[in-house]
């Protein structure tokens, strides 16, 4: 079960950078994985995998 739908707002925990969720993967012995897309801190433009744990909620 996913904690996050596709088009999700979520939060980069870490950094605190906020994007949107546009892929997911699911693993039968790893966590759920998101492909986020987000404005990093220095304004590039980035697409990148993050593990369930590393994200929360945007609201």
């Amino acid at each position: 079960m996913f904690k996050f739908d596709l088009n999700d707002e979520v939060e980069i925990i870490c950094s605190g950078e906020c994007g949107l969720v546009i892929g997911r993967a699911e693993y039968s012995k790893e966590s759920n994985q998101y492909f986020v897309r987000y404005k990093s801190a220095d304004g590039r433009a980035v697409e990148q995998w993050w593990s369930e744990s590393a994200l929360a909620a945007e609201y």
